[in-house]
């Protein structure tokens, strides 16, 4: 097991826990839980070895074989397959031992060691090593013509995939996982949860991802106020104590009240207009439970809610017959036709790689239609939320000095009231962003954009980064605008909680989806199999003489035409992996750069913002370069099987 006797310890000389005591016991399941900062990545430090503890102890068996993921892949020639195999370290070594005893097959000694080897290789199940890498990697979102490509020419978000696949494949007896669900999509977690369900090892995993700590975890070990607590049961279970726990202060007592009394009225009146879509059901099942969570969570740093849009039309926003991507030869999507009105609630889902961050920028203005009509209504204001507004941040500048720029007529103490509800307090309010961490500017390019009182939310994963108690806090504040929302998040919480209607982007087309996320959970299931079975998604064969421009050539090519009609596009794929490993490896040597602190107690300024608008570029560079690539590979697919 392993036991903490008294434990303390702190990070560059900030203590994060003191007087720890408590076992974890084998085969336990874990969620390691606490505001970002706490401590959590520390603990696990620990755990690895890689810190020690100011005072007290940390055992765990020595014996134990421990896996956890790496935080950088370096470019490495390595097929992708083989950099997961090599997870499996004794497996390796096995191998290396044989290469070497079968190169002196005469020794009689060699040949007895050969003997043993073989013998190992079968209890470990080695010989079936490759088909789990592959099914590791399946699960990933990774295709069979992956497996060879070198592990240098993947963007970071797969690195970190095969980083993750590669920590999947130890036969470890402790497996520690620090939000690994952030660059995955709805479908690889869904994958995941099943996979750790079933892991028989010893689990602990930092996630804010609330739904995924409930399916996966036994017991909740929370770090708060500089104290470990440990739970039995899951995230909900450890939630209900902690409303429990709360409720004994009266004045907080006093606050769940008033809270739940407003939840409620905001329920019974979405009752009452709420169609009897699956989804829209689902959403009212779920802000049944939203009282229970808010007790939880009335302590909350954050407290914000949506101002009131000033105005709206009808409809907001119109896409007629509009053709869209970045190459009029290969279009993402064809003839798309749809409306959005003020009272539009609506979850985009779909795999990695269909089309849902293209779509968001065609809505956002960001990316125009190459044919067809995008039609703002007359008093659209849009708030669009992406990753990569985070680089547009300016670096040198506080959260204060955003907040003037936006509003320089607001008097000072009512921006920083403002900010102060997104928990940037006392000196944060002053501080150059370009020292926050990932979840501080989401959270400042939310307050920036929450601001502008938008009457259409656009948000593209706006929970990445964020911990537990914004989610929750944005979760409450969405429910409450008059605003119309489109939204792409794998946060299943987010989704069921603010979404009335869930729309599929799949094979080039968007299309309202008669169901709810359970209901999404198994369509991607029978996708699965059937890619399978025929190399194709069920999306993809209920489509064979579909509308795509590309599909109905490919059905009546030769075998010489379609051999004519792929060369082109291994031309343009070849380039484009090129292209992205230069642009990938300049995005690294930036990333180090920028880290340097020196470079913001300078006061020129001037180099830190062509810093970062490269930053920028780089990144969107190798976003639109990524879904092309992953076009073209489609489309090598459809012509591979004719």
């Amino acid at each position: 097991m392993i036991l903490l006797r008294d434990l303390s310890f702190s990070r560059n000389g900030e203590a994060l826990v003191t007087g720890a005591s408590l076992q974890l016991h084998p085969g336990w399941k874990v969620g390691l839980t606490g505001a970002n900062g706490c401590g959590k990545s520390s603990f696990l430090g620990l755990l690895r070895g890689e810190l020690h503890a100011d005072r007290g102890d940390l055992e765990r068996p020595p014996n134990w074989v421990l896996a956890h993921v790496a935080q950088d892949t370096p470019a490495l020639p390595d097929a992708a397959l083989d950099f997961v195999l090599d997870g499996d370290i004794e497996l390796r070594q096995i191998e290396r031992d044989l290469a070497t005893a079968e190169a002196h097959h005469d020794d009689h000694h060699a040949g007895e060691q050969i003997g043993l080897l073989h013998g190992r290789l079968g209890e470990i199940d080695g010989y079936a090593a490759p088909a789990r890498a592959a099914a590791l990697m399946h699960g990933l979102g990774f295709s069979d013509e992956d497996f060879q490509r070198p592990v240098a020419e993947f963007s970071g978000g797969w690195r970190v995939r095969l980083n993750l696949a590669r920590a999947l494949m130890c036969r470890s007896d402790l497996l520690l996982l620090d939000e690994p669900t952030n660059h995955l999509d709805l479908d690889a977690i869904i994958w995941l949860e099943e996979w750790l369900k079933s892991y028989p090892g010893t689990l602990i995993l930092i996630s804010h991802d609330r739904d995924f700590l409930d399916v996966v975890t036994s017991h909740i070990l929370a770090i708060e106020a500089g104290k470990m607590q440990l739970f039995t049961g899951n995230y909900s279970a450890c939630e209900r104590a902690r409303a429990e726990r709360l409720a004994n202060d009266l004045a907080l007592a006093a606050k769940q009240k008033r809270e739940a009394a407003h939840l409620q009225s905001y329920i019974d009146r979405f009752r009452a207009k709420a169609s009897k879509a699956r989804q829209a059901q689902s959403r009212i099942k779920m802000l049944a439970k939203m009282g229970d969570i808010v007790a939880a969570h009335i302590d909350t740093p954050f407290s914000f809610r949506f101002p009131e849009p000033s105005g709206f039309s009808d409809p907001l926003l119109l896409v007629d017959h509009a053709r869209v991507g970045y190459d009029a030869t290969a279009p993402i999507f064809d003839k798309l036709t749809f409306t959005l009105r003020p009272d539009s609630r609506i979850g985009l889902l779909g795999r990695n790689g269909a089309g849902k961050s293209t779509l968001m920028k065609l809505l956002a203005g960001e990316l125009q239609p190459l044919a067809g009509v995008r039609e703002e209504g007359r008093n659209l204001k849009l708030g669009y939320f992406a990753q990569h507004q985070l680089e547009q941040l300016r670096p040198a500048e506080s959260p204060l000095w955003h907040m003037i720029k936006l509003e320089p007529r607001t008097r000072e103490q009512d921006l920083r009231n403002y900010l102060g509800g997104f928990d940037f307090r006392g000196s944060m309010v002053d501080a150059p962003c370009g020292r926050f961490s990932g979840g501080e500017k989401t959270r400042l390019a939310l307050a920036l954009m929450i601001r502008t009182a938008p009457n259409l939310l656009l948000m593209d994963e706006p929970t990445n980064h964020l911990d537990l108690e914004m989610r929750e806090a944005l979760t409450i504040a969405l429910q409450e605008t008059e605003a119309g929302m489109v939204l792409v998040s794998h946060d299943r919480h987010l989704l069921r909680a603010t979404c009335d209607e869930l729309w599929l982007v799949a094979d080039g087309k968007v299309t309202p989806f008669d169901g709810d996320l359970d209901d999404y959970a198994e369509w991607l299931a029978q996708d699965r199999a059937a890619e399978k079975r025929g190399g194709k998604s069920s999306a993809a064969s209920r489509n064979a003489g579909g509308n795509s421009a590309q599909e109905k050539p490919v059905a009546a090519m030769s075998k010489e035409a379609a051999l004519a009609a792929r060369r082109p596009l291994l031309k343009e794929s070849e380039k484009l992996e090129q292209q992205l490993a230069e642009w990938q490896g300049e995005l690294k040597l930036l990333e180090t750069r920028l880290a340097d602190q020196s470079l913001y107690a300078s006061p020129e300024t001037r180099l830190l913002e062509e810093l970062t608008l490269r930053q920028s570029l780089l990144t969107q560079n190798i976003e639109t370069a990524e879904s092309r690539w992953l076009e073209i590979h489609e489309l090598l697919e459809s012509t591979k099987e004719n």
